[in-house]
């Protein structure tokens, strides 16, 4: 096992070979907003401002760095590219989706080489109804359905959560019952600031999401969203979500104080887990830095079979292991970090 660990200054590398082995920085200077292994290549949604915004690969282990070529949106859509920041594995070989800035969704069928831009979303009917949230206006989440070739999630902030079931030739909005707190009308059909979205790789039609305005549970595809926060937690503001891939009533969040004061309640960072599809939240911190004002960003955790895992904007990555219930530092001083992804 290995996380790739996105900073502010560059792409990180931690792994577990009976020991715990730091390598990077790779991509030194680049804001890697995302970072992720497909058939044997490393990709990057990386990010500068002197270069622009770019996805990466790298075959050889980091030595060595492709960039994509001709990433950009057609002059006629009015849009123009600015941050990428999701890369996720397609279905088929050489398939992958790109989310990006203004929320737009990319689509490569040749491993990165190209990029092809999905106007079925870039240029929804709905799009001028969209706004962007603190971060930008971008799509950061995909998810596709284990079960369904032809339907997939995205969550833009701050559109909301869309939903595809014809192989995103089409996009419907799926956000009945999330609130948007800061509009006047608390229920709308979109705009919506969903900060993080996951389909539950065993039970494809749950789904959560942590929003700017709660925590929420999706238990039939979308159609409607139960909220969850309260009966535990400390807030109802944060970004990331992390699942335990075999129980679908597992999450963790962390919470923050709120969009006026982004770090973690309490001076303490906490992690809450509920056990119970989100009816009720534990404070699981055992190991964790007190007193601690610090935040994780949307990309900040990541699990796999056996543990959690989450990097902080203070540069500091931990683990917990689900068996002890107890954290570790895994690598402390490391630029601000924006993403944590296991990977084999």
């Amino acid at each position: 096992m290995h996380l790739l660990v996105g900073t502010r200054k560059g792409l990180f590398v931690l792994r577990n070979d009976g020991g715990r082995k730091l390598e990077g920085p790779f991509l030194e200077g680049w804001e890697v907003f995302d970072g992720i292994q497909h058939d044997g290549t490393t990709y990057a949604a990386a990010n500068s401002f002197v270069y622009g915004a770019t996805v990466q690969r790298s075959s050889d282990g980091g030595k060595t760095w492709q960039r994509s070529e001709g990433l950009g949106l057609p002059e006629d859509s009015g849009l123009k590219l600015e941050k990428t920041w999701h890369v996720e594995p397609g279905r088929a070989d050489g398939e992958l989706w790109l989310g990006a800035a203004p929320g737009v969704l990319f689509r490569t069928k040749d491993g990165g080489e190209t990029w092809q831009p999905v106007d079925s979303l870039n240029r929804h009917a709905t799009r001028d109804r969209w706004q962007p949230g603190a971060g930008g206006m971008c799509t950061h989440s995909i998810q596709l359905d284990p079960d369904d070739e032809n339907r997939m999630y995205l969550g833009i902030s701050a559109a909301g959560v869309f939903r595809s079931d014809d192989g995103a030739q089409s996009w419907t909005p799926a956000n009945q019952g999330t609130a948007a707190d800061f509009l006047p009308e608390k229920y709308p059909e979109l705009g919506q600031c969903v900060h993080k979205l996951l389909l539950h790789p065993a039970r494809p039609d749950r789904l959560w999401q942590q929003n700017h305005c709660g925590v929420y549970r999706s238990d039939n595809r979308g159609e409607s969203w139960e909220r969850l926060d309260g009966n535990g937690l400390p807030s109802d503001f944060g970004f990331p979500i992390a699942l335990d891939p075999e129980d679908p009533d597992v999450a963790f969040v962390v919470p923050e104080q709120g969009a006026g004061n982004r770090v973690t309640p309490g001076g303490r960072l906490g992690v809450y887990r509920t056990a119970d599809a989100g009816a009720t939240w534990e404070l699981v911190a055992d190991g964790l830095p007190e007193p601690a004002w610090v935040s994780v960003k949307r990309e900040g955790m990541s699990f796999d079979a056996v543990r959690v895992y989450l990097g902080t904007q203070q540069g500091a990555v931990y683990a917990l292991d689900r068996a002890t219930g107890r954290w570790s530092e895994l690598a402390g001083n490391l630029p601000e970090v924006l993403s944590v992804e296991a990977a084999e």
